[in-house]
């Protein structure tokens, strides 16, 4: 494994060691071993810089499963490097911030630092990873890891059912994703998102361009809160703080964006994605704001602000995703790309603003056991570094300068109001309402901010809305979101330290060339413009807006917290619940013959369907071998045997027959040559009868069920259905073999076991390499029942347990 391997599986490796760490150092908060390996990672990564700011790529794959084309391939340009560098950069201020936020007395550390650093080399794997199906089992454990961190807190129901309910929507999302993933792989022939994109125009062309797309962005759309999937993100902040701030502002949510992102190349330039991308993110934008406006917990405005936020860059990837449009000028190409670097940036700088809210969020409700507004208050003179970190914060969400967030939110303006211009996508119809939706949305993300800020900070001080003394945060919680803050700071007044090292080779690896040539400048003053003008618009309008808000605080709008869409997701949770039981009903009859009959059922038309969609039925009469008279004895006796089952009344005597049947069974498969199966059969058939004696020679003797036959004519055509249709299938399989020159079955495995198993021992070969992963099931399947078996009788009950 090469360096950059190690990298990304590092944190899967010392969550190994976290379990002993907590066990053997419970003086030692198990937070510092973790905070170590994110440091050391960022370091690392910004090692990288170098290379992919001068426009190299690094390429290194490690064979996995080469038959299918997976390959574990990790690649680093200048997009996964800026996800790679949030990713263990937040998680480096993340790890040391919850450090003083969880105590090692109370909490179970070995858990949170387990799923911490399970969630850190999951995403680390997806934005690093260049093959598809590697991404999408980075993908998958992304959404465990984040469920798992939900529910950290799991004796509380609202983090439960936040867990259940984030897993069930991003899990959706991601098997819908996958499907797309195999489409793209039927198109294009590999996995690799490299030679996807060279592949690019064959992916276009194709009649599977359009459900591929429709796919992979329910999956985007799903893991980054859009509308209508955002209704997970609120119920996630039920998760400690620390979790908030990593997975909720900088990370998690951004998975959807970086895919979205990498797979420009693939679907952009088409008017299918921009509707899309631009659509869905305009109305998540607004939609996230005003519901944004209306919540009463901190958390809740930051989850909502956050649904805003992620909305803002969607639209920006669809409105720059024109940028690879054919019929575009170079001048024209260059204009609507400052709508790709405007996603970049606001990217980067969300992940600043919004981590040290989180941040100070959590220490105010760490210092004074609320989140309530409405109880909140005055807090300016107590906690002073929190209401400066929270000033600098929500003025950058709300777009004021000289913060980061007002350069990237006059960039956004500039991308809603160039795109009125586009002369492609119909735009010159329905572009006009992207400003308008933008200008809205904007207004309302100042009111939010604004509410936050004075709701919080100012006012009167009531002691007696706290149950216990307000003070200010130690230092050691205040260095995570100082340091972020400090960033929001930095990054606005000096935009370019970031733009040629980070943005710039970021937008060049979406857009598949160096758009800008090394002229992506961003200033903080523009001059006087219609973007300048619309910000001076939001202050005002904004201002208004919260100034009156007691005129409108009563209303059912302002009352109802909770996102009317939860009703959908209960409804059709709670039909989804009925139905399952409706259908157990019907199924879980408790009866063997009644489970035989639906898989026998289940078998016919599966099958059936099969052969007669692909007309494989065949019968040849010539090559068929002739049975020999005591064969034709055997089988009398054989079915004789089985049929005598049913009409037994005693145990032992059932157990004997069945015994015949058994060693039958082994006499066909010497017939047949097949010793070892003859063997097999012969050990496995005498353990089991001798069992079978000594277990039930004490147990009564069978009485016969009274019951009234029900459907024996539907039993009879399900019998004659199952035996006809596998005896077609057998002379079909044999019948066509001979047609087409292939042979038999035995025949290929007679000439391809020493080949391509390297073993002389043909069944063997079968049971271990041809059909070796079913076995591996199989083991695996009897492990677990065998940990089950082990944990029931550990944990029987003896009597004495409280119930």
């Amino acid at each position: 494994m090469t360096l950059l391997h190690w990298a990304t599986v590092s944190p899967f490796l010392l969550a190994i060691f976290i379990p002993i760490l907590y066990k053997y150092t419970r003086s030692i908060h198990t937070g510092w071993f973790v905070l170590v390996l994110p440091l050391v990672l960022f370091g690392y990564f910004l090692s990288l810089l170098p290379i992919t700011s001068n426009g190299g790529v690094i390429h290194e794959t490690i064979p996995w499963v080469p038959s299918l084309g997976i390959n574990f391939t990790v690649y680093v340009d200048g997009l996964s490097l800026l996800f790679a560098l949030l990713i263990t950069g937040i998680g480096t201020l993340v790890a040391l911030y919850s450090i003083y936020y969880l105590s090692k007395k109370t909490e179970k550390l070995n858990n949170f630092y387990v799923y911490l650093l399970m969630f850190m080399g999951a995403m680390l794997g997806v934005v690093l990873s260049d093959n598809l199906i590697v991404l999408y089992v980075f993908w998958e454990l992304t959404s465990l890891a984040s469920s798992l961190l939900i529910s950290y807190w799991f004796h509380r129901e609202k983090s439960t059912y936040g867990a259940q309910k984030s897993m069930l929507i991003t899990v959706f999302g991601g098997f819908a994703m996958l499907g797309g993933f195999s489409l793209l792989y039927v198109i294009t022939g590999t996995f690799s998102i490299r030679e996807i994109i060279e592949q690019a125009d064959a992916v276009l062309a194709s009649t599977l361009f359009l459900p591929a797309m429709l796919l992979v962005l329910l999956g985007a759309f799903t893991k980054s809160a859009q509308f209508p999937f955002h209704i997970w993100l609120p119920d996630a902040m039920e998760a400690p703080t620390p979790v908030s701030a990593y997975l909720h502002s900088a990370t998690m949510v951004k998975a959807g964006l970086y895919l979205v992102a990498r797979l420009t190349p693939v679907f952009g330039g088409t008017p299918e994605w921009f509707w899309l991308l631009a659509g869905f993110g305009i109305i998540t934008l607004c939609w996230g704001s005003i519901s944004a406006v209306r919540q009463k917990d901190l958390k809740s405005i930051l989850a909502f602000s956050t649904i805003s936020q992620l909305g803002l860059i969607m639209c920006l990837f669809g409105l720059g995703s024109a940028t690879l449009h054919f019929d575009l000028t170079d001048s024209m190409t260059k204009f609507y790309a400052t709508a790709t670097l405007a996603a970049v940036f606001h990217l980067i700088n969300h992940a600043t603003f919004k981590g040290s809210l989180f941040m100070t969020v959590g220490i105010i409700d760490h210092e004074t056991g609320t989140r309530d507004i409405r109880k909140l208050g005055g807090l300016m003179a107590i906690m002073p570094v929190t209401f400066t970190v929270s000033l600098i914060g929500l003025a950058a969400m709300a777009g004021l300068p000289p913060f980061n967030g007002f350069l990237s939110k006059e960039m956004f303006f500039s991308g809603v109001v160039n795109a009125t211009t586009l002369g492609i996508f119909n735009m010159e119809t329905w572009g006009f309402l992207f400003p308008v939706l933008a200008w809205v949305a904007s207004v309302f993300t100042f009111v939010y901010c604004a509410i936050m800020f004075f709701r919080t900070f100012t006012g009167e001080f009531k002691k007696e809305n706290y149950d216990v003394h307000v003070h200010e945060a130690p230092m050691g919680m205040l260095i995570s979101p100082v340091i972020l803050g400090s960033l929001v700071v930095i990054f606005g007044l000096f935009p370019n330290l970031l733009t040629y090292t980070i943005i710039e080779p970021a937008v060049t690896a979406i857009l598949g060339a160096d758009v800008f040539g090394g002229e992506a400048n961003i200033y903080l003053w523009h001059g006087f413009n219609p973007e300048l003008f619309m910000t001076i618009a939001v202050v005002a309008f904004g201002t208004l807006i919260f100034m009156n808000m007691k005129k409108w605080q009563q209303t059912a709008f302002y009352l109802r917290e909770r996102d009317p869409l939860n009703r959908v997701y209960d409804s059709s949770l709670d039909w989804l619940i009925k139905g399952s039981q409706g259908i157990t009903r019907v199924q879980m009859t408790g009866m063997l013959r009644d489970y035989f009959a639906y898989m026998c059922v289940f078998m016919i038309l599966l099958f059936g369907y099969t052969m007669v969609r692909y007309n494989a039925f065949a019968i040849d009469t010539v090559n068929v071998s002739v049975i020999s008279p005591y064969m034709w004895v055997l089988t009398l006796v054989f079915i004789g045997s089985t049929l005598a089952i049913p009409f037994i009344n005693h145990r032992i005597t059932a157990i004997i027959v069945v015994g015949v049947i058994g060693f039958l069974l082994a006499l066909f498969f010497v017939i047949f040559r097949a010793p070892d199966l003859a063997l097999t059969q012969l050990l496995v058939e005498t353990v089991t009868v001798v069992l079978f004696m000594l277990a039930f020679y004490h147990l009564p003797e069978l009485r016969k069920e009274k019951f009234t036959p029900r459907f024996n004519l539907v039993n009879l055509f399900i019998s004659i259905g199952v035996g006809g249709l596998v005896t077609l299938i057998a002379l079909s399989s044999f019948a066509l073999g001979t047609e087409a020159g292939l042979g038999t079955i035995s025949e290929y495995f007679i000439e391809n076991s020493k080949e391509l198993a390297g073993g002389y021992n043909m069944v063997n070969v079968i049971l271990v390499d041809f059909r070796g992963l079913d076995t591996l099931l199989e083991v695996l399947v009897l492990g677990i029942a065998a940990l089950g078996v082990i944990a029931m009788i550990k944990l029987r009950m003896t009597g004495r347990e409280d119930v």
